[in-house]
């Protein structure tokens, strides 16, 4: 019995050695970003490496916001991570129900031919997306950071897992009791899916903020470009000052910090339960 338990614990030991592990190879990044954005561009590059910063300054800071419209990012990125996000979460939830909970001929082959999607790189569109925007008078734009965005294969599969969980019986009930799909879609089976629709929240968020080539494509005004394309144009062939790098870099992530640690118990559910039913 001893052994049995010692043996368990040790297995508890293995494991959480290499969850710290793990931990330390994702921090570890994170700290380099903070600690380089608080040196001087001398110690940012000197060899042999210094971890720390001898005297910590803020002008990295005070660089990236002077050399750079990093307002102009901000609010770039803000609404085009909120229109890539408000807009294919709303018609993603509305496909999922219908290939989860409606029945009509061609279901399955329309919901394989929004799967195949995801299996095709995003550079492939580029080309067409920009031929597109030019078209409509939309390059250089901020509209055109968003409108080719409008739906999310990855959002929509991942949602119609959640609706097929769900309990035919509810439906049937909802239909008894007089409601048209619509009704049975907004007030029975959104409520039951908060955890999914969170999740795809935050995931499209993270790609909408983090997004980098697109951006850079579609637009050259530095007032039209997103916080990753503009931290893009920080890096030159002729060298790069990593303090103001770095220091633009954590004012970039800030947003997307608060909102994982604000939102992180429903986000962990939504992905777990997506998986399980997956």
């Amino acid at each position: 019995m001893s052994s049995a338990v010692s043996a368990k614990h040790r297995n508890k030991l293995v494991i959480h050695f290499i969850l710290i592990a793990g931990a330390l190879v994702m921090v570890l990044p994170f700290l380099w970003m903070i600690l380089t954005s608080l040196k001087t561009t001398t110690e940012a590059t000197q060899i042999p490496i210094t971890v720390l910063p001898a005297k910590p300054n803020l002008r990295g800071y005070a660089d990236a916001l002077r050399q750079s419209p990093f307002l102009h990012y901000y609010a770039n990125t803000l609404i085009a991570a909120f229109m890539k996000t408000t807009f294919p979460v709303i018609f993603s939830a509305m496909a999922a129900f219908a290939f989860a909970r409606i029945r009509f001929p061609g279901r399955g082959l329309c919901f394989f031919l929004i799967i195949s999607v995801m299996m095709i790189p995003n550079p492939v569109f580029y080309t067409p997306q920009y031929l597109m925007m030019s078209k409509l008078g939309l390059v250089n734009t901020v509209t055109a950071l968003w409108i080719t965005s409008l739906v999310s294969p990855f959002a929509t599969f991942l949602l119609r897992q959640f609706f097929m969980g769900i309990s035919k019986e509810l439906e049937e009930a909802a239909v008894l009791d007089g409601c048209n799909p619509f009704q049975i879609f907004s007030h029975i089976m959104l409520p039951l899916v908060k955890s999914a629709l969170v999740a795809v929240v935050i995931i499209q968020l993270l790609w909408s903020w983090n997004e980098l080539q697109w951006p850079l494509i579609i637009n050259s005004s530095p007032e039209k470009l997103t916080l990753s394309a503009g931290l893009a144009t920080l890096v030159s062939m002729f060298g790069t000052d990593y303090p103001v790098l770095m220091a633009g870099a954590f004012m970039a992530v800030i947003p997307m910090l608060v909102l994982f640690f604000i939102f992180q118990r429903r986000f962990i559910e939504g992905v777990a339960f997506s998986a399980s039913k997956g």
